[in-house]
């Protein structure tokens, strides 16, 4: 018993990260059609800022450097909707893709060359390492600070989507943006609210993945970004209550996996999950809570 509850606030916590990562793609895929790869590299922003202000300004605690890696990413995520997404927003949506991935490598690259390969040591709070024992069960702080966190988020989100006008706007956008602009809306209001959250997302999952971190390189933001996009994909790209659902059984499989594979074939983990979502998209393409494009009678 004790060891199931272990597990479950790991995968609650992992599939938490998930969701956030995940959430930020599928509200901007909703309301522009774009599969903006360089959601991940947002992480890396944020974690380099975090490290350049700790350094240049001699910030040794590490609270105050919480508010600037969130806006960080944040006016990082709203300054490339307004330089490299917006002039490529009336292209096909390949240009926009091409766009998000070469801007991830050219952050990747730009931190090569000025910063550097090794990782950068950021200050992380104390007491997010600490743990809290339930029984004989001991959780780390951190896992229980960003399932809370996640839960919060996501409510906070569906307020903002069904109460007010901007949010009632963007989900009216993700089903047919020129309606909304014949109805005297400003896309671009729109489009610039959905790259914010996306990157208030971000930024809160990267405070997380610093926490359990402790360390900033120039390639962190990948893996967690082509987690995202797989739970994205699962929930049903572009439904953003099956981004959730896709970030939180992700993490449950992974956990699962870990749990119950032998120690010989645990290292295919990501296989054995990548061949089930292959599997699942066998059956329901669009995802769990995806629809199915109408392309007419099969012959």
């Amino acid at each position: 018993m004790d060891y199931l509850l272990q597990q479950s606030m790991n995968a609650l916590s992992l599939g938490g990260e998930y969701a956030l990562l995940a959430l930020g793609l599928a509200i901007v895929f909703s309301v522009m059609g774009l599969v903006n790869f360089a959601h991940g590299d947002l992480i890396t922003v944020g974690g380099y800022a975090m490290f350049l202000t700790a350094a240049w300004l001699g910030l040794t605690n590490p609270v105050m450097l919480l508010p600037v890696g969130i806006f960080s990413v944040v006016l990082f995520a709203m300054f490339l909707e307004r330089v490299a997404f917006k002039p490529v927003r009336g292209a096909p949506p390949t240009t926009g893709m091409l766009m998000a991935f070469g801007i991830s490598i050219l952050i990747q690259n730009l931190a090569l060359i000025f910063v550097g390969t090794r990782p950068k040591a950021v200050p992380t709070m104390d007491f997010l390492m600490t743990n809290i024992t339930i029984g004989s069960v001991r959780i780390p702080m951190v896992q229980i600070l960003e399932t809370a966190v996640t839960a919060i988020a996501i409510v906070l989100l569906v307020v903002f989507l069904r109460r007010t006008t901007i949010g009632i706007a963007m989900r009216a956008a993700a089903r047919d943006v020129a309606t909304v602009r014949l109805m005297g809306v400003r896309a671009d209001r729109v489009v610039a609210a959905a790259f914010a959250i996306s990157g208030l997302l971000a930024g809160l999952a990267t405070i997380f993945i610093m926490a359990r971190r402790g360390a900033v390189d120039p390639f962190m933001g990948f893996t967690p970004v082509l987690k995202a996009f797989v739970a994205a994909v699962i929930g049903g790209f572009g439904s953003l209550p099956g981004a959730v659902i896709g970030g939180f059984a992700l993490g449950i499989a992974e956990i699962m996996l870990q749990v119950v594979l032998p120690s010989e074939i645990a290292g295919f983990r990501d296989a054995f999950i990548f061949t089930a979502v292959g599997v699942l998209l066998l059956v329901r393409p669009q995802g769990i809570l995806g629809q199915r494009p109408d392309f007419g009678e099969k012959s």
